[in-house]
């Protein structure tokens, strides 16, 4: 076993200690504590906001330099520890080594990125419709965010959401997920060692009440959310009843249309990846993949021969390609929806069974499930593992009928070689992502991400894009 760490909450730029009656767990093996955590309530909350607030004049009257500068040193300190801080995600999230090596990168670089971002704020000069006078817009902080991040993700959503606030000035109260607050605040501790003046960035670790303590509280400005639809709307309703800026990002039940005219070999790749990978723990995962008739069986024996080679395994263990579920809750809710998906006429091609290794750990079977009807529940709700349905259709008109026909809309693709459906899917497809011979999950940090319909809600998050939501433009008029 490796030692068991013991959190804290970070208010005012300090470790404060709570009482300590959680704990996160290895979910390959249950033994092993990876940390004692402690439970925060409103009490902690309103410290953590009455420190951002105080902290918030100051930082965002800083130069944009300082604002440079820490969060470039950052990025250099967590990719300098790639490895300790990737392995600490594997241990404490489930992804395997490689997946939680590469998610802390991607971390480090959304941490530049935005050090950039702090030095191109950009306004506008327009002339007046009045002579003489002078017309000027540019942007300006908002105040304190309150962030409120899943457990998927537990250091590159925390850095997408971090970065962009703080990088135009604002100061930032976060809850981390229960699963995985070990990884967040390893985050939270390089920001302060790179320089984060006290205050700026404040951390809460509990469960819901301290979510909904943020989400109601008077001196948060602006939420922003990653979570299911059912909390989502509650935080959006909070939010938007005290007039407070809202942003959420929800899910997806992903489609991926593979074509006639598809590579074989690619399209199932892309599946593969698309749905498995990550446990399949992703909100953009390929959770529907609407297959054509005439590739519809060779696409399936290949995929499924992949799916059941696939060597599920302790996720710090080299040999390991897909690891456990975060939890028992998300293990169980796979095996549920495999079970809906059996009893309501789907075939099970691969996978299916209960896995037992050799040690307790929250592990699921790589499940395909062919032979369903679009609207069997495995093919409307989000199921958020390794379980991946099939759809056989006759065109590409009905794919794409298909596909857009759920109330999610996060990531789409399409596998083809055609240059003419694949442009009509990119302009049709009811997605804010599209995905062309790629597959559903895999987005760059430097641009917008989001979705449509119920999958997100408000400004879209990442790249370019994020300047919306964690500024306000002031428009300033002069006269000589």
């Amino acid at each position: 076993m490796t030692d068991t760490l013991e959190l804290s909450h970070w208010i005012g730029g300090e470790r404060i200690a709570g009482d300590r009656p959680g704990e996160s767990l290895n979910p390959s093996d249950t033994r092993d504590v990876v940390a004692r955590t402690p439970k925060g309530g409103a009490a902690e909350v309103d410290q953590a906001v009455a420190a951002a607030t105080d902290a918030f004049d100051g930082w965002a009257n800083a130069s944009p330099e300082v604002r440079f500068d820490v969060l470039d040193k950052a990025g250099s300190l967590i990719m300098e520890r790639k490895d300790q801080i990737g392995r600490l995600l594997s241990r404490e999230e489930g992804k395997t080594v490689p997946e939680g090596v590469g998610e802390t990168v991607r971390a480090a670089r959304i941490l530049k990125y935005f050090a950039g971002e702090a030095l191109r704020v950009h306004g506008q000069n327009l002339a007046s419709t009045r002579p003489g006078v002078e017309v000027q817009t540019y942007r300006q902080p908002v105040g304190v965010f309150g962030l409120i991040t899943p457990w998927n993700f537990p250091i590159a959503i925390p850095a997408w959401k971090i970065a962009p606030a703080i990088a135009f000035g604002n100061t930032v109260v976060i809850k981390p997920a229960g699963p995985t607050p070990a990884t967040a605040e390893a985050l939270i501790a390089v920001l302060h060692e790179a320089g984060l003046p006290k205050g700026v960035v404040n951390m809460i670790v509990g469960d819901g009440d301290v979510g909904r303590a943020i989400v109601a509280h008077e001196g948060i400005t602006g939420v922003s959310f990653t979570g299911s639809q059912a909390v989502g709307g509650s935080v959006a309703e909070g939010a938007v009843k005290r007039q407070a800026r809202v942003q959420l990002e929800m899910g997806g039940k992903n489609p991926l249309i593979v074509l006639d005219d598809a590579d074989l070999e690619r399209a199932v790749n892309i599946a593969l990846d698309g749905s498995f990978f990550a446990t399949g723990q992703r909100c953009t995962a390929s959770s529907r993949l609407i297959v054509q008739d005439g590739i519809h069986d060779r696409f399936v024996a290949a995929l499924a021969e992949k799916v059941a080679a696939l060597r599920v395994g302790d996720a710090l263990d080299p040999n390991t390609q897909m690891g456990p579920a975060v939890s028992e809750s998300q293990r169980e809710t796979s095996y549920k929806y495999i079970d809906i998906a059996r009893d309501a006429g789907g075939r099970i091609v691969t996978g299916g069974d209960r896995l037992k290794l050799d040690k307790p750990g929250w592990y699921v079977q790589p499940t395909l499930i062919a032979d369903t009807a679009p609207d069997m529940r495995i093919n409307t709700e989000e199921v958020f593992g390794p379980v991946a349905s099939t759809i056989r259709v006759r065109s590409y008109e009905e794919a794409l009928e298909i596909a857009n026909g759920v109330e999610f809309g996060l990531s789409a693709g399409i596998v083809t070689q055609s240059l003419k459906y694949a442009r009509d899917f990119q302009r049709r497809a009811k997605a804010g992502m599209t995905m062309v011979n790629l597959a559903t999950a895999g987005v760059d940090y430097h641009v917008p991400f989001g979705g449509s319909k119920k999958s997100s809600y408000g400004a879209r998050e990442q790249g370019f894009a994020a300047v919306e939501f964690y500024t306000q433009i002031k428009t300033s008029y002069s006269a000589g």
